[in-house]
């Protein structure tokens, strides 16, 4: 290898890439190569580490005790930690013959002091380097909009006035401000008049103008933080299917946010799918959604928006779909004596593509059911028109044992409980993610509040429903670093190595403190809140999760042939930070799985 090829290699790696020239140079002239046979002990608590090791040709394990814990290769580097610290608990053992680099510990030690991107890097807690390293992936193509908040864009001055004001001078006072609409002030709170409100109930209705402005305003006001993130109003927008939102700082309106102004400043485009569900009088007017929904993550992710974000916005656009189909399926009358529900990711609000119909629906007791058998035939039959497949596992509105009363829906969950099998376990966790859509909220939440109820004192059906996070192996392991699934294209599958065992266990500790969230990330939060899990491990559960929702995502648009094989990918087709991002994430994974193993006595459990 030459001097420039040499130098090459070095620059290719992170964060050696962030060095000048003459810096590269130097480091070059300080560095030596070497050559170890198999099996050779480079590190360990009683061998000092002497240099940065970075690999040209060969591998090297590392193990804590006995057991492998990483493997390195071709452009790795090891270990910062040892030199750092002068100590180590770790052994690193050559198992593939190994010529490397060697930058001596003082030129590596000068470096930290020197540059604040490797003191960075190498100092800095799991969270910020995943951080630094997403950040990095996406450097080309970040947008302001990922970083900017409410408080940056333009604001309109808003037009506040309080509830006793009269309509006629609340009209100046809107006119005098060349705002449109009227912000009101009263006892409970704000609430807001618009244009549509004045056309209704004074020009067409007959409210007069001396009426007090608070008669026709409509409450609660929507609000947003100042200091919140434009992303999470675009979510209020699509949500509400509202033209403007009221921006508050300290319980304070401070300005009024407008819809196309935020648009503006983000052209994703995901309004006009919104307003396509909202104006569409048939399923036919629907069909364009779906591809529009494909183009609109393409879209969000290559403006290097998060994919717990861009998640966020599918679900609440397919919750839009369902509704309106729900609508078109269901009598008016029906529609209040029953709770349409999505389970599974899209109950987690993580789905991001193409999502089967993992459904059901809770009747009212004494409702008459026998209409809803035809409703439901006809709302799945409209979800397959606009691409949402049948579930393989039957968990849809079609099948009496998901449709079904209340009451029925309680005796299933005591019938579950009792059986404590497999397909009873696998029915409890769908439905301990059911998120209503449609209909009436309140009969879900008092079918999962006897859920709650059911488990409570019962740490021993909460770690029979927990073991399963121990089902499959995490692929971390000796096929450069990971166990691939050899009858499957040499791929690793995402879900059962990495996001099954987060979801569920998470879930199960929802479970046990009936935490009423179904979305993963917002349930770690909340079990951090309760001090059950520690905040720096919750970061870096959520910064692994994200990291494999991330590459799953990627994986499926980097493929034109289809979202076949959604939960696969394949480690070559990955670069090197994408494969080190998913490297700390599968070892998040098999903390976790040690924390849940302790917590509820797993290794008791027959």
């Amino acid at each position: 290898m030459s001097l420039f090829d040499q130098k090459q290699l070095l620059a290719s790696m992170h964060p050696f890439d962030l060095l000048e020239d003459r810096v590269l140079e130097q480091l070059m002239r300080q560095m030596d190569i070497a050559y170890y046979p198999k099996d050779t002990v480079l590190i360990a608590p009683r061998v000092e580490a002497v240099c940065l090791y970075i690999i040209i040709k060969g591998s090297v394990h590392e193990y804590v005790d006995d057991e492998l814990t990483n493997v390195y290769g071709a452009m790795d580097s090891f270990d910062a930690n040892a030199l750092i610290y002068a100590k180590t608990s770790k052994r690193f053992v050559v198992e593939e013959d190994l010529i490397c680099y060697e930058l001596p510990k003082q030129s590596f030690m000068d470096l930290i002091q020197d540059y604040d991107a490797f003191q960075s890097y190498y100092l800095e807690d799991f969270v910020t380097k995943h951080q630094q390293l997403k950040q990095l992936k996406q450097q080309t193509e970040l947008t302001p909009f990922m970083v900017a908040r409410v408080g940056e864009i333009y604001l309109h001055e808003p037009c506040i006035v309080s509830y006793e004001t009269t309509i006629s001078k609340a009209l100046r006072e809107m006119k005098a401000l060349r705002t449109t609409t009227i912000i009101v002030e009263g006892v409970a709170g704000y609430g807001i008049v618009t244009d549509t409100d004045l056309r209704d109930n004074v020009l067409l209705g007959d409210v007069r103008m001396e009426n007090a402005v608070g008669e026709i305003a409509t409450f609660p006001l929507i609000t947003i933080e100042k200091q919140d993130f434009l992303f999470n109003a675009l979510l209020l927008f699509t949500n509400h299917a509202i033209k403007r939102l009221a921006v508050v700082s300290e319980e304070k309106v401070v300005g009024i946010l407008e819809q196309m102004d935020l648009l503006s400043f983000f052209a994703n485009h995901s309004h006009l799918v919104a307003m396509q569900i909202d104006k569409a009088e048939g399923i036919g007017a629907l069909r364009q959604v779906q591809h529009d929904m494909v183009h609109l993550v393409r879209s969000l992710n290559s403006k290097g928006v998060k994919v717990r974000y861009i998640s966020k916005l599918v679900s609440t656009l397919n919750a839009k779909i369902y509704r309106k189909v729900f609508e078109l399926s269901v009598d008016e009358a029906a529609r209040k004596a029953c709770s349409l529900i999505v389970m599974g990711s899209e109950g987690r609000n993580e789905q991001i593509l193409r999502t089967d119909q993992d459904n059901g629906l809770i009747i009212a007791d004494g409702a008459d059911e026998a209409p809803y058998t035809a409703a439901m035939a006809q709302l799945s039959d409209h979800l397959r028109t606009l691409g949402f497949p049948d579930c393989p596992g039957n968990v849809m509105v079609t099948n009496p044992y998901w449709r079904r009363s209340l009451g029925a829906y309680k005796q299933q969950i005591d019938g579950w409980l009792d059986a404590m099998d497999d397909a009873s376990m696998q029915a409890l966790a769908i439905f301990v993610d059911a998120r209503c859509v449609a209909g009436d909220a309140a009969l879900l939440e008092e079918a999962k509040g006897y859920l709650f109820n059911r488990f409570e004192g019962r740490d021993d059906l909460l770690a029979h429903f927990a073991k399963a996070v121990l089902s499959f192996e995490t692929p971390l392991s000796l096929f450069s670093g990971f166990v691939v699934d050899r009858g499957h294209r040499n791929e690793i599958d995402l879900k059962k190595g990495g996001i099954f065992a987060i979801v569920h266990g998470i879930r199960t500790l929802a479970l046990q403190k009936k935490i009423r969230e179904t979305n993963t990330i917002e349930r770690i939060k909340a079990l951090n809140n309760m001090g059950l899990l520690d905040t720096s491990f919750s970061k870096e559960l959520i910064e692994a999760y994200d990291t494999l929702l991330t590459t799953r995502m990627r994986a499926r648009l980097r493929h034109s042939k289809g979202f076949d094989d959604i939960n696969y990918v394949d480690p070559r087709e990955l670069d090197k930070i994408e494969r080190d991002l998913l490297k700390d994430s599968f070892k998040v994974v098999n903390t976790f799985k040690k924390f849940l193993t302790y917590h509820f006595r797993l290794s008791m459990v027959v």
